[in-house]
């Protein structure tokens, strides 16, 4: 029983732990990356319609990965490489997926609110033989698809990449200290742009994972508030990868807890409600660790 729902924690936390890593990175190179929202929405939906049109799940989330990056441009462009508020242009690429993937949706496949396809396919599941036969860790580990291990994959490789390497040294001494990191030669606005496409791929796996995951359909809106609590968990694991993945771990398990608590019959709009309510405190948590630090500094 405990297995079978850790492992379906970590179906449910891949979406935010890879549009988290995509946070990450722009919270590094020193861009406040608001946009994971839209970003996992277009990617959900470019993953569904791909499927539609060549039936292939690799191509599909390929598809993805391509149309989230495109769409980051206006804010590589605009916050990291003409200086302009990312936070702004975040909300706009918020609100412009919204109504974008609702349009096209309505305009290429004529049907509104859920599409449901016979051509949609799943990503696979597949086992890894060595992981299969450890006890316990076999049995929630093993049988997921290709983006839950590349999700943790990416994890380890982030942790090594920014605190274990020079170009990672580099990376965070352009997002805190930018004056410097030009002086010593380092082209600041390539580098954060460059940052945020990369980062707009992540929210291609993300979308992808979320829409050929765990099903396979596409719904107006479905990330439902994913992607700002990818946001809430850099801040709670202080762009910190491995602090990340746990913060993202605890939103996994009160969505799995959740979707079990309305098979035992409790309403599911008390349910739905537990990540966000987890959000919610996690938030005033990181509010009042802010002002206790306060106090003790002063």
């Amino acid at each position: 029983m405990l297995n079978m729902l850790l492992s379906q924690v970590l179906d449910l936390m891949t979406p935010v732990l890879l549009a988290a890593m995509a946070g990450t990175l722009c919270e590094r190179a020193g861009v406040f990356n608001i946009a994971l929202e839209g970003k996992m929405l277009v990617g959900a939906f470019a993953a569904v319609a791909a499927s539609v049109a060549f039936g292939s799940p690799m191509v599909a989330v390929l598809f993805a990965v391509v149309c989230t990056a495109v769409f980051a441009f206006p804010l590589a462009l605009g916050g990291a490489r003409f200086g302009g508020d990312p936070i702004v242009i975040g909300i706009g690429l918020n609100l412009l997926a919204a109504g974008l993937t609702t349009y096209l949706l309505s305009a290429l496949f004529g049907v509104t609110g859920t599409l449901v396809d016979p051509a949609v396919i799943a990503l696979p599941r597949f086992g890894i033989g060595a992981l299969a036969g450890i006890p316990v860790l076999g049995a929630i580990a093993d049988g997921h698809n290709l983006l839950v291990y590349l999700s943790w994959l990416l994890v380890l490789v982030l942790n090594v990449y920014l605190f274990r390497t020079r170009w990672g040294l580099r990376l965070r001494g352009i997002g805190e200290v930018p004056s410097a990191a030009a002086a010593m030669g380092a082209n600041v606005n390539r580098y954060q742009t460059a940052i945020v496409l990369l980062a707009g791929a992540l929210c291609g796996l993300a979308g992808a994972q979320l829409a050929l995951g765990s099903v396979a359909l596409f719904a107006e809106n479905m990330t439902a508030g994913r992607g700002w609590i990818a946001v809430v968990a850099v801040m709670l694991g202080r762009a910190h990868p491995l602090g990340i993945a746990l913060a993202c771990f605890g939103f996994g398990l009160a969505d799995a807890i959740g979707l079990r608590l309305q098979g035992q019959g409790l309403p599911n709009q008390i349910t739905d409600i537990a990540p966000y309510a987890i959000t919610l405190l996690a938030m005033i948590g990181l509010g009042l660790r802010g002002a206790m630090r306060k106090i003790r500094n002063t």
